[in-house]
Parts: C-alpha cells; structure tokens; sequence
C-alpha cells in the first residue's frame, strides 16, 4: 500500500483528505527556501557525529554496511536535559473534544514563522516493510537536531533502492497522503509551556513542539501510521510477535501487547532454550490484516530500554545510536557507555535489525493466539479469555502501571493501576475501531486470547521464566485449563507458587473489585472525551456477568 505524494490540479482543493487547514500549513514548510533535503543514510550519520553534544563513543557498530551506515561507524550517543521520555500530557488531537484546528494552526503558524530563522532538515523514509503495507512519512526537523533526524532514518526504513521498488509495486491506500512532521524541539508555545505534539490524524499531520525526546517523534510517527492502518482493513498493534515452530513442524503465530516494562520484547524474543524454530516480526509495532490475519511490520529496528543490558551484554554489540546513558573510559582509555539507568530513568538505544538473525518483515501464515500482557495483582499467571465479547474489552481494561518511558504530571500517582486499551496509548481513531477489530480476529479468525500477567500475583513478582513456560504450555498444547474458580468465561491452569483461592473471601473480593473498576473504566469512557471512546453495550455486559458471579 502507498501513500499519495503528488496530486493533480484539480485535486488541489478544501474537502480531498490531503488538504485542511493543519495539513497545508505543515507541508507548507518543507519547501521553504531555508530547507535542505537530506535522506542519505550515510551522510545522515556523518552528520549526527558531528552535531555539537554528540559523543562518538569507542565501540563499533556491528555490520554497518548491512544497515548502510559507513564502514567503521561507531555508536552515537546523545542526552536529553530533564525529560527523558513520553509527556501525555503534550498531546493534542484534532477530532477530540475541545480541540479547535483554527486555534491550534495560529499556534501552527507561529512556530513555522519562526523556523525561517533556522536551516531546516527534510528527510523521508518508509514506514511498513511489506508490499501489501508501506507508506511514505516526510520529517523536518531544525539543524543541531541531526541526532533525532540519523536516528528516525535508522529507527525506520531509510530510502533505498530495494525499498523504492517494493513501494512502487505495492497498492495505493486509497486518497491516503504521505505522513508530514514538523518539529522544532526548541519551540515553545505559551499556551504549550511543556511542549505541545499536535496530530491531525484524517490528513497525516503532526506538529511536535518543545519535544526532544526521540520517543516523542518515534511513536508521533508510528500514530500516524496506524491511524492510516486502522482505516485500510488492518488492526494497528503496539506489541510483539513471533512464530514458533514445533518439532513435530506444527507453526504457532502469537502476539503479545504490553505496554514499555511489560515484558513484551523479553517474550518475543525468549529462545525457549531451542525447544522451536523461532521467527521474530517485531517487538513494538506491526500490523494484522483483518482479511487473512497475515502480519506486517512497521519498523526494521529496535528502539529498546538499555536499563538490562550492562556494559559487558553481548546484545550491546547491536547498538547504533544510544539516548539519555552516561559514558566513561574503559582501562584501555576507550569511551564506553554507561547503563542501567543510572544517569536517568529510560535510558535507550537503537538496536539494528541484526540483533533477532531470526527475523522477518512479514508472516504469511494467520495468526493463532493474542496475549494482553497485565500487571494486575489480583490475576494468575494466565488466563484464557473464552468469549470474542469479553476477550476484546479485557484488552481495552488493559491494565499496568506506568513507566519510566512516561513524564508524569505533576500529582500522577507512579504506582497507580491504570488502564492503557490494547497498550496502545498513541491512538488517534475512536477506540470502538480497535475493539471491532480484536472482536472480529476472535470471532471470525478463530483466534485464542489469553491474559498473562507479568506483574506481582497478591504479593508475589512473577517471574519471567513462568511467563516463558505459560507461552510454552500454549504452543504444545499441553496446558490443562480450567475455571478460574466461579468464573466459568475465563480458564487457567496452576503455576507452582501462584495458585488463586476462592475460598478466601479476601481474594474474591480482590478479584470482583478489580472487575468492578473495568465497569468503572468503561463506564467513564461514555463521558471521556465527549463519548469518543464509548464501546457498545456488550463490552460492559460481558463483564458485569463476570462481576455477578462473585
């Protein structure tokens, strides 16, 4: 599938989805005459090395010309000030209530005014990896930012021949335009003191103000493309997934959708000690057709946290730029990063496509089974969702607790049980969409669903291990589900340490207060946001069934 990039005459007009007012207001500025186009991979790198602030740090990159970066390239590292990651608060959305697009284009056009002052950076890359989804997504960003712009390229597909081929065969998305993306990390708006990403979802438009972070023009990108995804017949995925094969050749296609410290990478990319022949698609972001459950993903590379990997982690060998880590000298006098968050909380990295061998960009076979990934203290390791119905609102009750990719309000309980649907916290379309979509891959696809926490069960962390053992029960089918006590709509089997008791009261009642604030959750989103997010009648009923048996 591609993007529309030029547009006849007479299709230059108010009313065609390429054109509003955010739209032509931020494509605007990528022609000005302060603008220098640059989508050369190579010379991207260059240039970020020597961007002030940059640290050429002495530990090279693995392979580069496999990525097409130079021969000998180093790792780059390059630190925020004080926000180390994602603000939801800075996120505005066209369509939402109170969100009025002729005073947010004078913010707008403010911004784009004072960027005459600046040389500005164009770069392009793709965003999907396969013939039956790639889009085009256009970036401008000011110059002491080439940083950001090397690693975008890298973080998605940079322009190459290959890719050009592959995009000039693929479908059009209808009247779909290419993604466009101003960004001025030093600009600030009074009205957005603490930054301000602006989304235009129905043209394609973003405006990222005051945002340093990489995260923030990483999934700034990624909302876009989804929100195209969504529209064109696919469910949008903020997760991993892999295939694996059994010995006996039988093939398990299984995603798992957790939010950042879920575990979701840890489980896509578990080796299961080569008990199966194991394919990765990826670990944050990919696509699934709602046609024929085949998967696309959206991103060659790895944008993961460094807080596990020590100095002396052989993963390390795969980094390409490094965000928010300190740097030291080795013995030898070598400058070498610094991990574990210690600097700062969210410390990150790219890592190239290189470090799964494993890995493909698209899995042909439909997928089998759906895991919401929760941190839920009243849940079990697993259990087996049952009905399409509740299967899909339990995955819009996703439930966890924040991160430390997040900035915080001020007054934001870190600790607090929230609610994240899908884990996908970057949607941009009514959450109704998304619930259809799962319904239907359950309904219709024969899709199993499962929920696996990877959190604390009462008072007791469950470890990774049991978590790989679970998927592995699931992929031999040897796992001997059963009802979850009174609970007959979800099924779970006894994990050695982590065995629920219904007969005490306590725990019962745990579990119906937690059933009770999904209610709750869903209740609240009929009045959220002007009843964008409502869900139909039957998300809340199949969970008050639940909630009537304890």
């Amino acid at each position: 599938m591609s993007t529309v990039s030029r547009f006849k005459r007479e299709e230059v007009k108010a009313g065609k989805r390429a054109f509003s007012m955010s739209r032509t207001t931020i494509e605007t500025a990528f022609y000005g005459n302060n603008v220098e186009r640059m989508i050369d991979l190579k010379k991207a790198y260059e240039m970020a090395r020597a961007s002030t602030g940059t640290v050429t740090v002495d530990m090279p990159v693995y392979k580069p010309e496999e990525i097409g970066i130079p021969d000998g390239a180093k790792i780059l590292l390059f630190n925020d000030g004080e926000t180390v990651g994602r603000f939801a608060g800075a996120r505005v959305i066209l369509g939402e209530k109170g969100v009025d697009e002729t005073a947010m284009a004078a913010v707008i056009r403010e911004a784009v005014y004072n960027s005459r002052y600046k040389k500005m950076y164009h770069t392009e890359a793709y965003i999907g990896l396969d013939e039956d989804f790639i889009i085009k997504a256009n970036l401008l960003i000011p110059k002491d930012y080439e940083n950001t712009l090397y690693t975008w390229l890298l973080n998605f597909q940079y322009i190459n021949p290959f890719y050009d081929e592959m995009y000039a065969k693929s479908k059009p998305v209808g009247d779909e335009p290419d993604i466009y993306i101003f960004s001025d990390p030093d600009y600030t708006h009074p009205k957005f003191p603490n930054g301000l990403a602006y989304f235009d979802p129905e043209h394609n438009c973003a405006c990222l103000l005051g945002m340093r972070y990489f995260g923030e023009h990483k999934k700034g990108t990624l909302t876009l493309a989804w929100g195209i995804a969504n529209r064109n017949g696919y469910a949008s995925c903020h997760g991993g997934l892999k295939r694996m094969v059994r010995k006996d050749g039988a093939a398990h296609v299984l995603g798992v959708f957790g939010l950042s410290g879920s575990g979701k990478s840890t489980l896509t990319h578990a080796k299961h000690a080569g008990k199966y022949d194991v394919t990765v698609l990826h670990d944050d972001a990919y696509i699934i057709s709602s046609e024929n459950g085949s998967t696309v993903a959206m991103e060659p590379s790895y944008f993961d946290k460094t807080q596990d990997y020590p100095l002396t982690s052989e993963d390390n060998k795969f980094l390409v730029t490094v965000q928010n880590c300190g740097v030291t000298l080795d013995e030898a006098g070598n400058k070498v990063i610094v991990t574990e968050d210690i600097r700062n909380g969210n410390g990150r990295a790219i890592k190239s496509k290189l470090w799964a061998p494993n890995r493909v960009d698209k899995l042909e076979e439909p997928i089998n089974s759906i895991v919401w990934l929760m941190k839920d203290h009243a849940l079990p390791p697993v259990l087996k969702l049952e009905s399409p119905a509740l299967a899909s609102v339990m995955g819009a009750c996703l439930a966890t607790k924040r991160s430390t990719a997040e900035k915080l309000a001020e007054g934001v309980d870190k600790d607090a049980l929230v609610f994240e649907p899908y884990a996908n916290p970057f949607r941009t379309y009514p959450l109704v969409q998304d619930y259809e979509k799962f319904k239907y891959l359950f309904e219709h696809r024969g899709v199993s669903c499962y929920i696996i926490n990877t959190g604390h069960f009462l008072d007791a962390k469950i470890p990774k291990e049991a978590s790989i053992a679970i998927i592995e029960a699931i992929v031999d089918g040897t796992a001997d589900f059963k009802d979850f006590g009174p609970l007959s709509e979800f099924k779970t089997f006894d994990v050695e340490g982590f065995v629920p008791n219904f007969g005490d009261k306590e725990y019962k009642n745990l579990v119906k207060k937690q059933i009770e604030g999904r209610i709750a959750y869903v209740e609240s989103l009929e009045e959220a946001k002007g009843g964008r997010d409502a869900l139909p009648a039957e998300a809340k009923e199949a969970l008050r069934k639940v909630a009537a048996k304890l």
